[in-house]
């Protein structure tokens, strides 16, 4: 989706000056990176909330005492997971907090609370005691000028979800203009392809090929056709600036953060000079997705995530909704941008067609963005920019006007960088349960959204909010626990007290034949 862009030229020019002096430093920056994942994932203690305990008011908490009775339970309990518990102290609630004889993760000890409850009917709650630290904030230097993943009106709360998810295991599928090798992009980029047929169109000096890079887009007045306008003369290096928002390189000490910086990009070129055929982007959609397009190699990078920052005029067509229905087959999430037209998406491709996550554009007030489309087929809206000074989405961008020049950041607007915001959450969510399908992911997004804190009509269920929709995902793990039984015994089987718990086990060695 074309989008317009916003260059102030005062940060261009920084940001240059920077990636030059940063240039030879940078292995060893992103060698001294510092651990992106936040969360403590394991604790050696369980806070346990009796009925007969009275939390503290004006008077101190009386705490339930710990009888034989309790005591067995809670020693049952342990003995389950391999774990002796011992009280450690109460708090102010009214609960004990029990010491465990080891560190244990997260999910384990939840399990354990769980087993406690169910075997005492007097305890009002069990749950681990969980180590908290400060929030995430990454060392890139322009991360400040990226409002629109932190900022509380208008923002993603990226921080608080870089707590629980960065993306990692996850690949997204960038079916845009290709991309520029760039400092903030190094290591992100899988093997794609470039499924522009026409060679006018690829500019590359052929067809497809096995090469995505971008050599540019510009174009001259009558190039497109009688009477279209020039492109500025310029390139647009929009696949460049999608991918920096899913996947730039984060607290490297360079540039700027990505939403899912620890997810991979798998880049499928499908624009060029004047745009590209839906026969193409069909062939790209497909082929991303995991499926198989005659005379293409077999793509050794499924895509999760399909990324789409682009469309034209009219309803869904067969060949585009097609495409849409093999990648689905697959379960592969395909978000797509609204449109720029300030109309009604249901007359924009692929925005109107069925099973996609629509995503309109809101700007910095959180209000719709003044050339977003909208309607019913918009699931749900992210930042994408307005007129105006920093207003901007800041990405990994180009200095060349024509060819490719040298590394750089920019500010653009669209729904095109509303979408990556989207692309890049579902891949934060993915990271925490891969077997979510495309029609739980968009039911997530959407129950998690933020309200508009500014007007927005006919803008979807809310503006994402990836704290949210990474915790949504996180509360919807089935229980897990250890075997803790004799292997080849049911003499002391273990109870399992709730539905679609995943008990894991060690299969023991085959017996020696005779």
């Amino acid at each position: 989706m074309k989008s317009r862009r916003i260059l102030s030229f005062t940060v261009l020019k920084l940001c240059v000056a920077a990636v030059v002096a940063v240039g030879s430093a940078a292995p060893q920056a992103i060698a001294d990176m510092a651990p992106a994942q936040q969360t403590v994932q394991q604790t050696d203690r369980l806070i346990v909330k009796y009925k007969d305990s009275i939390p503290a008011g004006k008077e101190a908490a009386k705490v339930a005492p710990i009888s034989d009775t309790r005591q067995a339970m809670i020693d049952r309990s342990g003995q389950q997971f391999g774990v002796r518990l011992q009280v450690l102290h109460s708090i102010a609630t009214g609960a004990h907090v029990f010491k465990l004889d080891r560190k244990m993760p997260l999910d384990q000890v939840r399990a354990l609370a769980a087993d406690l409850m169910a075997r005492d009917p007097q305890v009002e709650y069990a749950e681990p005691d969980r180590i908290m630290k400060a929030l995430f904030i990454p060392n890139d230097p322009l991360f400040d000028e990226q409002w629109h993943y932190f900022e509380p009106i208008g923002g993603l709360d990226l921080p608080a979800a870089w707590d629980t998810s960065t993306g990692d295991g996850i690949n997204v599928a960038v079916v845009d203009t290709g991309y520029r090798p760039h400092v903030d992009l190094a290591g992100q980029i899988l093997q794609g392809y470039d499924f522009i047929s026409d060679p006018f169109m690829a500019n590359d000096g052929g067809g497809r090929d096995s090469d995505a890079t971008d050599p540019g887009d510009w174009t001259l007045a009558g190039q497109c056709g009688p009477g279209a306008p020039a492109q500025d003369q310029n390139s647009s290096w929009h696949g460049t600036h999608v991918t920096g928002t899913i996947a730039a390189l984060t607290n490297n000490s360079i540039g700027v953060a990505g939403v899912a910086f620890d997810a991979k990009i798998v880049p499928v070129r499908v624009l060029g000079r004047c745009g590209g055929y839906t026969s193409d982007i069909a062939d790209g959609i497909i082929w991303a997705s995991g499926g198989t397009v005659s005379g293409v190699p077999a793509n050794a990078n499924t895509a999760q995530v399909i990324n789409m920052s682009l469309g034209g005029s009219g309803p869904c067509d067969s060949t585009t909704q097609n495409a849409i229905n093999s990648a689905l087959s697959r379960s592969t999430i395909v978000v797509v941008a609204a449109g720029n037209s300030n109309a009604d998406a249901s007359n924009t491709t692929p925005a109107s067609c069925a099973g996609v996550i629509t995503v309109g554009a809101t700007n910095r007030s959180g209000s719709k963005a003044s050339y977003s489309n909208f309607g019913v087929m918009v699931a749900l809206a992210a930042p994408g920019g307005d007129s105006g000074t920093g207003e901007g989405v800041l990405s990994t961008f180009n200095t060349g006007l024509t060819t490719p020049g040298a590394d750089t950041y920019a500010f653009d607007i669209g729904t095109s960088m509303a979408t990556p915001h989207v692309s890049g959450t579902v891949a934060l969510m993915l990271s925490v349960n891969p077997y979510l399908n495309p029609a739980e992911v968009a039911s997530l997004l959407k129950s998690s959204a933020r309200p508009f804190p500014g007007t927005c009509y006919q803008c979807g269920a809310g503006i994402v909010d990836a704290a949210a929709a990474v915790a949504a995902v996180t509360s919807t793990l089935p229980p897990t626990r250890n075997e803790v039984e004799p292997n080849n015994s049911m003499a002391t089987a273990n109870s399992v007290t709730a539905s679609g718990t995943v008990v894991y086990g060690t299969r023991p060695p085959p017996s020696p034949g005779p």
